[in-house]
């Protein structure tokens, strides 16, 4: 298998490029890529020979002058790479922090719509919200900073990090190739999440400037 991903400029993406994001057939359609290429400043395309398995709308940027990496939209095909693609993509933002933000702690934060998804951050450290940790004044904090980024503030409970209707515009969409493993502490954050309604819960970790050398090192 031979996995190339590339990063670009959203604003530079061709109508060719946006309608071959449709090939992924995930969660979103042609207004939702159309919206995150205004929306968000960096794309990356992950193809498997040659073919497009992943795609990724995110920005690099200071939020109260910490560093973070903000995916604001991810689709990863459902095919027996995603596993491969997924790393991939996660490992191109991390160059792309690293890159940005030598000898800093990064937080890195999405929208997810289901458990599954969460894996996309197993590399992170004090991932917020987490089972059987009682949020603090500064973690609430984040959360209510990154659903302002997102533009999904009005239907955010900062208790739960639950946005309950109308969130998903973007979010990270990645199906677990083994959801049966899905460890039940990470599917017990999403009992409040009405996927339905667009209900999303919003993740955030650090990738701590140690960790990042390697998360972002080129292979």
């Amino acid at each position: 298998m031979s996995l190339e991903v590339v990063t670009q400029d959203s604003s530079a993406l061709s109508e060719q490029q946006l309608e071959e994001m449709l090939s992924v057939e995930g969660a979103f359609g042609q207004a939702e890529l159309a919206r995150a290429k205004d929306d968000w400043v960096l794309c990356t395309l992950a193809r498997v020979d040659g073919k497009l398995h992943g795609v990724t709308f995110s920005t690099l940027e200071r939020i109260g002058g910490t560093p973070c990496v903000l995916i604001g939209l991810m689709s990863v095909k459902r095919s027996s790479k995603r596993d491969q693609v997924l790393k991939g993509l996660m490992a191109e933002a991390y160059h792309r922090a690293l890159m940005a933000f030598p000898d800093e702690d990064v937080v890195v934060g999405s929208r997810f719509a289901s458990p599954g998804a969460v894996e996309a951050f197993k590399s992170l450290t004090e991932i917020i919200p987490r089972n059987g940790h009682r949020a603090v004044g500064e973690e609430r904090a984040w959360g209510r900073r990154l659903a302002k980024r997102f533009g999904v503030d009005a239907q955010y409970d900062e208790q739960s990090f639950v946005v309950k209707q109308a969130g998903q515009s973007g979010f990270l969409d990645h199906e677990s190739s083994k959801p049966e493993k899905v460890p039940a502490d990470i599917a017990a954050l999403f009992k409040d999440v009405n996927a339905k309604k667009g209900g999303v819960l919003i993740v955030h970790g650090w990738a701590m400037a140690e960790s990042l050398v390697k998360l972002g090192a080129r292979s």
